[in-house]
């Protein structure tokens, strides 16, 4: 068995769709990134590389390569999902959580679960996503910020 655990932060701007666990999700601001910015992918891929000793996404696609400009995460998690097969090893499960002031994730999460299973061709019963707050404290209770953290197993 290996664990992994994976985090990633963006900071919310105008101008930018919000993508979170692959689902478009109308707010007036979305994150600002490279890719699409979803956080919640971006913690899962860290977490199953992480498990795997395989790096992190900055390493397999970093954000100097204009191939991944605007890139669906989704794509990229099916990338990280078949170089975890292809090391013999098998998610058991992944838990995570998205830490946002606004807007309310928790109308999403059952599509999120689907998105991330799919790509990772595992049951969604395997995939737990909850979300929360920070009561209003810090950068992301300010709303100027979405982060998320994932944590999984490997066998």
């Amino acid at each position: 068995m290996r664990i992994g655990m994976g985090y990633d932060v963006h900071p919310l701007v105008e101008g930018r769709d919000l993508i979170l666990g692959g689902v478009f999700i109308p707010f007036e601001k979305g994150l600002k990134g490279h890719s699409d910015a979803d956080v919640l992918v971006h913690a899962v891929m860290d977490a199953l590389l992480g498990a795997a000793a395989m790096g992190d996404i900055g390493k397999l696609f970093p954000d100097t390569d204009e191939r991944y400009r605007g890139i669906s995460s989704l794509v990229l998690l099916r990338l990280v999902g078949e170089l975890i097969a292809q090391r013999s090893y098998r998610i058991e499960n992944i838990d995570s959580v998205v830490v946002a002031q606004r807007p309310r994730i928790a109308p999403y999460i059952e599509q999120m679960r689907e998105n991330i299973a799919r790509e990772l061709n595992i049951q969604p019963d395997r995939v737990s996503v909850k979300a929360t707050t920070t009561e209003g404290l810090g950068f992301i209770g300010a709303g100027d910020g979405i982060a998320a953290y994932a944590v999984v197993l490997l066998a």
